[in-house]
């Protein structure tokens, strides 16, 4: 059986070389589709590219419109190739209208010294940590095995000024499915909005840009394989309707896969 993310980032190929794809009803939010499905779509049109170098170094999109749900063409083009690098430009069109424009840049590694200024914290194995209460209405939700270590929903929502630490939770596949670059790239946005917590309030808001730097190479992915990851998420600053929030996301061998940033319009 096809796994429910494969048939939401699934692409075909159209002959002027864009892509044709469609919205999830499996990935559904309160409003749109996920945003990290999304942005795993738009990674896999460069993935599929046939004139794609390498491997996924970063991706940042910035959603310029709410996806409706239905079809949607992406078009990647890579405008630069170097030996070792290419440098992508990414778009996302409904009815002939941009909805998504984005950036990647891909590379050929090669062997060097490694390291991390970002050790995983001391944290419960997954097994240790229960799964939430189910959430009814986001469907997206349901895609993912979220074991919530800190910074989850408000208990209350009173809308008091809350200083909270960062949050952290087990992560992975509903069900598990081996990482790959687009399921790395989806997980990623997958933590609580900050603004929810630091306000116990719910206030609309919405990813505007997201970036995602890929610290992982595809032995590192498939070593990987099926299992948890470990993320923390935290905000640096709320200020006149937007915010910035910043994620890493580790495998359980500690390895440093991913680090994100992203920015959230917010109304209140």
């Amino acid at each position: 059986m096809t796994h429910a993310f494969d048939e939401a980032i699934a692409l075909a190929t159209q002959d002027d070389g864009s892509f044709v794809g469609r919205t999830s009803p499996a990935y559904a939010n309160m409003v749109g589709p996920y945003g990290g499905i999304t942005a795993a779509q738009a990674l896999n049109s460069v993935m599929q590219h046939p004139e794609l170098l390498g491997e996924p170094v970063a991706l940042t999109v910035n959603f310029a419109a709410a996806l409706a749900d239905g079809p949607f063409t992406l078009i990647a083009r890579p405008v630069r190739t170097n030996r070792s690098t290419q440098h992508w430009t990414i778009e996302l069109q409904q009815q002939g209208e941009p909805a998504l424009t984005g950036t990647a840049v891909t590379a050929l590694r090669r062997q060097t010294w490694n390291g991390s200024e970002q050790p995983m914290p001391e944290t419960t194995k997954p097994a240790d940590v229960a799964l939430p209460a189910p959430r009814k209405g986001t469907p997206w939700i349901d895609r993912y095995e979220m074991r919530l270590v800190s910074g989850g929903f408000p208990a209350v929502w009173d809308g008091a000024d809350h200083s909270e630490g960062p949050s952290q939770l087990w992560m992975r596949d509903n069900p598990p499915r081996a990482l790959d670059f687009p399921s790395l790239a989806a997980l990623a946005d997958v933590f609580v909005p900050r603004l929810w917590l630091r306000r116990a309030k719910f206030v609309p808001l919405g990813t505007v840009s997201m970036t995602v730097y890929f610290h992982a190479d595809s032995a590192m992915l498939a070593a990987t394989g099926d299992g948890y990851l470990f993320g923390q998420s935290q905000a640096q600053g709320f200020t006149n309707g937007y915010f910035d929030q910043s994620s890493l996301l580790w495998n359980e061998a500690g390895q440093l896969l991913a680090t994100t940033h992203q920015v959230v319009y917010y109304k209140e």
